[in-house]
């Protein structure tokens, strides 16, 4: 568990599901996404993020309020194993649209960071988003990363039409 002034990062829990499900069932979230998630999606997510948190002790963990506990979105680092960009430890966030614009992203990245470098063994952690994704990449900026053009990519997951489909990498190396 990782906590800063407004967050506490930690595995999901089963009370968090619904919040989970609908924060992806959110158009303006799902908008970075190349679309929302069901409910089984979203669950499924949390399965998966739990399972590599039990058996790495990281990945993508639940962000929630430190005031009243409440899910508000992920915020970590994972290992990322397919190409492009990886294999690579790959930082991310996603926040529920009722808290973004409010530092929550930074704050909680920032820490995600911190405790990556401090805990798995990797000169680097990366993170990528849509080229069109100008907020995810003021939060990259905000907390150290910078932009690699060189290891700019074309997401396979999404058509060759699709308005995402063209990402862009930022880099940090360890301090």
């Amino acid at each position: 568990m990782i906590e800063t002034p407004r967050l506490i990062l930690r595995a999901f829990r089963d009370d968090d599901r619904e919040a989970f499900a609908a924060m992806n069932a959110d158009p303006r979230v799902g908008e970075w996404l190349g679309g929302v998630r069901t409910r089984a999606e979203s669950d499924q997510t949390i399965d998966r993020i739990n399972t590599h948190i039990a058996q790495r002790g990281y990945d993508f963990w639940a962000a929630a309020r430190r005031s009243d506990d409440q899910l508000v979105g992920m915020i970590g680092v994972r290992f990322h194993e397919q190409s492009p960009p990886g294999p690579c430890i790959e930082m991310g966030w996603r926040l529920s649209s009722a808290v973004q614009g409010q530092g929550l992203a930074t704050e909680g990245a920032r820490a995600a960071l911190a405790w990556g470098f401090a805990n798995i063994d990797t000169p680097e952690i990366i993170a990528f988003t849509a080229a069109t994704n100008l907020k995810s990449q003021a939060v990259m900026t905000r907390i150290g990363m910078i932009a690699d053009p060189s290891r700019d990519f074309d997401h396979p997951a999404l058509a060759e039409d699709h308005p995402l489909r063209r990402h862009v990498v930022y880099a940090v190396r360890r301090p």
